[in-house]
């Protein structure tokens, strides 16, 4: 807030200085200078000052909160654009014609920040996706942890980080790629998705046995999981058709020239997968190794990740 107030106290400083300038030399442009920047300070004033200082701190929400501050950060630029060129340019119809030549020039000359800019509005008036949302836009993969005018921060995943966890870098990815490219939201709406972990037997194992095996552990490990999605999906279906789904723990059998590949499909919370999915292999490679007729074959576990809509 102190902030605020000294950007404020600097515009008002320097509308009084115009002011002052205009008093002793009588320029027309002086005292085009003054006006804009008493514009600017008023619109400051009460888009920041008042509507985002006063009633953005009544916002316990921190989400809704970021997402009002953001909007009027956007009302105050477009206001004092407005408003600064209605000053400059006083004739209507020059006027007209200068909001058509600015929108011209930032079309063909600033395609790429105009794009930018309506992807922010996009984002901001759709909901695509908010802070703290796990996106993937342009095979670009992350937590979302600001959305500006121009660019989305994302704290990156994956890359050569394996299963989800995080690089350490920060992505700004342009907002214009939303405009063009397939947004991939793991957690709008809801928190979940489906796993899959690829468990090779050989034929000479008790693969009935094994499937036994791993259901219970499967089962017993998402039981709390499994109901969480249970509600969430029923508030899927009040928004969005949504055809019925098994979302209970399953093993799929696929035969191989060589061994029995036995697919273990279950929910997962989106930020809990490797956690998940690691304490599922050791459970089951733990309990299938003291199984005397059950043998693991030569093959190397590997994960497979899928969407909420598989």
């Amino acid at each position: 807030m102190l902030k605020k107030f000294i950007i404020f106290l600097t515009l008002s400083v320097i509308a009084g200085l115009a002011w002052f300038l205009h008093a002793q030399y009588k320029s027309i442009y002086i005292e085009r200078i003054f006006y804009s920047f008493v514009a600017i300070s008023v619109s400051y004033f009460f888009l920041k000052l008042l509507i985002e200082g006063v009633v953005g701190k009544r916002i316990k929400e921190s989400r809704a909160r970021y997402s009002f501050r953001k909007a009027t950060q956007l009302l105050f630029f477009v206001a004092s654009f407005v408003i600064v060129l209605r000053i400059w340019v006083p004739n209507p119809q020059a006027l007209l014609v200068a909001y058509g030549l600015v929108a011209a020039g930032v079309a063909i000359a600033l395609q790429d920040v105009f794009k930018n800019f309506a992807g922010a509005l996009s984002i901001l008036l759709s909901g695509i996706y908010r802070v703290g949302d796990r996106v993937e836009v342009n095979n670009k993969y992350g937590d979302v942890i600001d959305i500006g005018p121009f660019y989305t921060t994302l704290i990156e995943l994956r890359e050569w980080v394996d299963g989800d966890q995080t690089t350490g870098r920060i992505i700004f990815l342009p907002n214009g790629h939303v405009l063009s490219n397939p947004v991939n939201n793991y957690t709008k709406d809801h928190n979940f998705i489906w796993d899959e972990i690829a468990l090779p037997i050989t034929y000479k194992s008790d693969w009935k046995k094994a499937i036994e095996i791993i259901q219970d552990i499967v089962k017993r490990e998402t039981s709390s999981t499994t109901k969480q999605v249970e509600g969430e999906i029923s508030q899927l279906e009040e928004k969005y058709y949504l055809s019925k789904r098994n979302i209970e723990p399953a093993i799929f059998i696929t035969p191989t020239d060589n061994w029995i590949t036995l697919q273990i499909r279950y929910v997962v919370d989106v930020r809990d997968r490797r956690i998940i999915h690691n304490k599922l292999a050791a459970l089951i490679l733990d309990e299938l190794q003291r199984a005397p007729d059950i043998k693991i074959a030569s093959q190397t576990l590997t994960v497979t990740s899928l969407g909420p809509s598989a």
